[in-house]
């Protein structure tokens, strides 16, 4: 499963251009009442004329010269996409040694966003005389056969090996989908002998390896294989010509052994220099392959995520200001290449900006913001200058040698004057609640929580209880809005005493005990010897 299953918001936002992308393939009446049998002639008929005419078609544009139109490719991949149904799903998956099968949801948005991408995948693997098979099945009008597919979630990609099912692993454009079919179909690594052959390739290929090879053999050339097998995003090429090396990879400086990146970027050409072993050729492209900045989709999330780069700056900002940003600030990422990733997010794009602005309490903010975060602590960090490229380097120097300051959202300074519950938040923390010198109730709540209510109305009933008492103080901290390192919550509502001279230790109360318990307890551990208990309230 790639994607969860329900339907949120954010689908719902995309119904219509979900519902406008599902015309795609060639479709299998389901109340044709005819023998399988039949069903499995009539299937090779229909792939017979198929090739049929697309033979035609090259005939009729190489006559007229003329190109295919947006329709006719679409036409196209309706016709090499196979649609199961309840009828032919079984058969097409025993009858093919090979067969992606992409499960969708008609409401999905992101089921809508991949369908193109599979589409043109389909029409290259089939110019590519792939011998997998192309299908897709809508898994809320056959939940029986998604089922018995292991399809729960949309969209899901399985690719099926002799009737087995192997979760896909790739990327989610075409490109990306053809290089990981090819590869699990036993094509990791395309071999390039001419220089003509290397000028199609790049018209094709936005991102490869290439390694050059005296010979393809040796220890060299087996560690190249395993990685380019091992590896499920990236194009391998292999060859044995300096010539066309040099023309795949202009600034090549080795003659018979070399391993190199290409991408279509200012950091074009990263040539590898480590021992040639499986594990650190992956580890060299892991480190590599992104490009200097990312621009974050739904379909690449996971692969950012998962970078061993775990050290990632972000930038929001509308497109427009992105666009003057970008090449001064791939600058700053070459500087620190390897060691922080630098991802945009379009601010505007709601779905995916947002989520990552409300950890900073700043997801009404619509101007740019550059922000951090180390994965490997689980610590976020947030640039407080202007976003200027010379601001953004010292940022990223301070991130690197640690003198950054972690980042905890805080809401404004409120006015306590008259309060008989202390309003918290992050930045008085420190001040009204671990370096006062009273005991300090404190409530932990948010504004979702269904109980809180009652709690705060248990907390207010206590404040005035105790009114008189000088070494006590009632406070309340919303944790949805405000952090700070000592006060690390998960349920809500939560109550603490903090009793003076013992601030590193809070005592956490039982939310379901009545205020009278609350009272008793408080007397014990606040009142002095002198000091008359009080427990009717």
């Amino acid at each position: 499963m790639l994607f969860p299953r329900k339907p949120t918001s954010r689908f719902l936002l995309f119904t219509l251009t979900s519902l406008l992308l599902l015309s795609f393939s060639i479709k299998i009446n389901a109340s044709d009442p005819t023998s399988p049998e039949d069903d499995s002639d009539d299937l090779e008929q229909l792939l017979a004329l198929d090739e049929q005419e697309d033979q035609q078609q090259q005939d009729q544009e190489q006559e007229s010269g003329s190109r295919f139109s947006e329709a006719e490719v679409l036409s196209k991949a309706q016709r090499i996409v196979l649609e199961l149904n309840s009828d032919n799903s079984k058969r097409a998956i025993d009858e093919n040694e090979y067969v992606l099968v992409l499960g969708y949801a008609p409401w999905c948005v992101r089921s809508a966003e991949l369908m193109p991408h599979f589409a043109e995948a389909a029409t290259s693997l089939k110019e590519l005389r792939s011998p997998l098979l192309m299908a897709k099945l809508d898994a809320e009008r056959y939940p029986k056969v998604a089922s018995s597919l292991d399809i729960k979630g949309f969209p899901t990609l399985l690719l099926f090996v002799n009737g087995t099912s192997i979760a896909y692993t790739g990327g989610f454009s075409a490109e990306e989908i053809v290089i990981w079919a090819r590869k699990k179909t036993g094509v990791p690594v395309i071999r390039i002998s001419t220089v003509a052959e290397a000028e199609e390739f790049l018209k094709k290929h936005q991102m490869f390896v290439i390694g050059l090879f005296e010979r393809f053999e040796g220890s060299d050339f087996e560690a190249f294989i395993k990685a380019a097998t091992a590896d499920n995003e990236i194009q391998f090429v292999e060859t044995n010509s300096i010539e066309v090396a040099k023309a795949l990879y202009p600034n090549i400086k080795a003659s018979n052994l070399f391993l190199g990146i290409v991408k279509s970027e200012p950091e074009r050409y990263t040539p590898y220099e480590g021992n040639f072993d499986m594990k650190s050729i992956l580890q060299f492209l892991d480190y590599n392959k992104f490009p200097l900045v990312t621009k974050l989709t739904d379909l690449n999330s996971v692969r950012v995520y998962s970078s061993p780069i775990k050290l990632q700056v972000y930038i929001f900002a509308k497109a427009d200001d992105f666009k003057t940003l970008l090449e001064p600030l791939q600058d700053v990422a070459r500087k620190f290449k390897t060691k922080i990733m630098f991802i945009y997010i379009d601010i505007m794009d709601e779905n995916l900006a947002k989520p990552f602005l409300t950890l900073f309490g700043l997801e009404e903010s619509k101007d740019t913001l550059v922000t951090a975060f180390d994965n490997k602590g689980s610590s976020k960090y947030l640039l407080q200058s202007n976003p200027t490229p010379s601001n953004i380097e010292e940022f990223c120097s301070g991130l690197l040698d640690g003198s950054i300051s972690t980042y905890f959202k805080s809401q404004p300074i409120p006015d306590n004057n008259n309060a008989s519950v202390l309003a918290v938040v992050g930045k008085t923390f420190d001040d009204l609640v671990l370096n006062s010198p009273k005991n300090v109730l404190l409530e932990v709540y948010t504004p979702w929580c269904i109980n809180c209510e009652t709690t705060s109305k248990q907390v207010e009933k206590l404040a005035k209880h105790f009114k008189g008492l000088d070494n006590l103080a009632f406070a309340k901290i919303d944790a949805s809005a405000n952090e700070h390192p000592k006060l690390q919550v998960d349920d809500y509502p939560s109550l603490f005493l903090y009793k003076a001279g013992y601030k590193d230790s809070p005592i956490k109360l039982s939310t379901k005990s009545s205020s009278k318990e609350l009272a008793a307890v408080i007397n014990k551990h606040v009142r002095t010897k002198d000091q008359v208990a009080k427990d009717e309230l």
